[in-house]
């Protein structure tokens, strides 16, 4: 898919011999057979957003442009969500040390240059890739001799420990960039490498038998990719929400069954259904997390993914039930390939609400109000 052009952009143009140098509008030129049209990096320098400390507001400035060494590429941003990790991340909850840093981990963009001189990467220039969570690692460690690359002990995080995503560009480390289709809109992929790939690579790692009971606590921007990708994987889908005006949403998402937590015992419902084989939990509310419990199937799993701190449960139920608790720390890059590719072919969608880079905060406070349905993209 091509991407939109302006039909202006700025230049400077010297009209005459001894003319001042200044910057105008002029008519954009597409290019003839045997040309190309380049997006120049103007002056060295481009928009980010850049938290220079703790609890700083979200604000965008003049960075200067860094260019890929060996093992780097430099990626011309399309699209980048808004997570409630960058919320963490500007209170400090990811370390002190971090800043100054570029918040956002759910990148899509276009290859504009590649480190080095290119030619032993597997990457070239105008290939669709994403950045999520998982920034980087070493190769060596236990964890990714395992595979399990998200893991290990010397990892990177975009948008943490790296610079990410509220920007016009990004610097990503190759091992851990992702293949994005060109056929999916950048706004709708962006979200599929967090929020898609955490529920995704939970609920299929949890290997339940297809056709068992899962329930989705929280309808929010993870839990309405969770009632998708969980319907079709091929499990009865129960969503645990509160309010009656979100019954007919859950059910156009998929789910079997609406519990309302509002109105009588939602885990005594749950367990009249049988019980859940996993309760994915999306919704940080630290208060119901440990009840949800109760209204596992034996043997089931509380699958906790959206993080708050401390939360009470009860040990005797888990014993009782022969059940446990489990986190799921998001995916590496082939994990966020393969929750793109399935929702390509299963028709999951994201729903999304898309805000100028300027409008950054804008999109930050919405978050933090609850507002979006169900995801906020930056679009530089």
């Amino acid at each position: 898919m091509a991407p939109s052009l302006p039909k202006t952009y700025k230049a400077v143009v010297l009209p005459s011999v001894n003319s001042p140098f200044k910057l105008q509008d002029v008519e954009l030129k597409r290019p003839g057979p045997g040309h190309i049209l380049v997006k120049v990096l103007a002056c060295g320098t481009y928009k980010a957003v850049v938290l220079p400390s703790v609890n700083s507001p979200f604000k965008l400035q003049d960075v200067e442009l860094k260019r890929p060494g060996p093992g780097h590429i430099l990626v011309k941003v399309l699209a980048c969500g808004v997570c409630f990790s960058d919320v963490a991340t500007a209170a400090g909850h990811m370390g002190h040390d971090i800043f100054p840093c570029v918040p956002g981990h759910e990148i899509v963009g276009d290859i504009v240059e590649v480190g080095g001189d290119g030619s032993s990467s597997a990457w070239s220039v105008g290939q669709r890739v994403g950045g999520p969570w998982h920034g980087g690692h070493d190769n060596r460690c236990r964890q990714c001799q395992r595979g399990q690359f998200q893991l290990c002990d010397n990892g990177a995080v975009n948008g943490v420990s790296r610079d990410g995503g509220f920007a016009e560009y990004v610097v990503l480390r190759s091992e851990a960039v992702v293949r994005v289709p060109k056929d999916m809109e950048p706004a709708q992929a962006a979200p599929l490498l967090c929020a898609g790939v955490t529920v995704f690579n939970a609920i299929r790692k949890m290997h339940v038998e297809q056709g068992a009971l899962v329930a989705v606590q929280g309808l929010g921007g993870l839990g309405h990719l969770a009632v998708q990708y969980a319907r079709k994987m091929g499990y009865e889908v129960a969503v645990l929400s509160s309010g009656a005006d979100k019954a007919s949403f859950a059910k156009e998402l998929g789910a079997h069954h609406y519990i309302n937590t509002k109105s009588g015992d939602a885990m005594a419902e749950l367990t009249k259904l049988g019980g859940a084989a996993i309760i994915v939990q999306t919704a940080p509310n630290p208060d119901v997390i440990g009840a949800l419990v109760a209204g596992l199937a034996p043997t089931g799993t509380l699958l906790s993914l959206a993080p708050v701190g401390p939360v009470q449960i009860d040990s005797r139920l888990l014993v009782m039930k022969g059940a446990s608790v489990q986190g799921w720390p998001s995916g590496h890059a082939l994990d966020c390939e393969e929750a793109i590719r399935f929702a390509q072919n299963h028709d999951v969608k994201c729903m999304v609400e898309k805000y100028p880079l300027a409008k950054v905060q804008d999109a930050i406070d919405s978050l933090k109000a609850g507002k979006p349905r169900f995801r906020c993209v930056l679009i530089p």
